[in-house]
């Protein structure tokens, strides 16, 4: 039985290092803010104040019965209120609760 002659090996070069890119971090005076929204209830022709106070009672954090009744009067003398405002992935959450309550919703308003 014959041997198969070995495979020759090519030497390996050294190869020089990778350049490292580091990507410099934003300093937290450089990042952009996270967004921010509003969350806006419009008047509307059906909802009953005591519903509209009980929905934001139920769903935004923080709300006081006194203020509720605010924002139930000034939505129904000036058309709309912010409801509450802060980061927008919250406010899209308490915009679906309340839009599922049945009130009448404004688009969400960045800011």
């Amino acid at each position: 039985m014959t041997s198969a002659p070995a495979p020759t090996r090519t030497p390996l070069r050294p190869q020089a290092p990778a350049p490292q890119t580091r990507q410099a971090e934003a300093s937290p005076s450089e990042r952009e803010p996270y967004p921010q929204a509003r969350v806006i209830v419009l008047d509307d022709d059906f909802n009953t104040y005591q519903h509209v106070v009980e929905s934001l009672l139920r769903h935004i954090p923080g709300m006081e019965p006194d203020r509720a009744w605010q924002l139930a009067h000034r939505i129904d003398s000036q058309g709309s209120a912010v409801a509450w405002s802060g980061p927008f992935e919250q406010a899209e959450h308490y915009h679906q609760l309340l839009a599922a309550e049945g009130l009448t919703m404004a688009p969400l308003e960045r800011i």
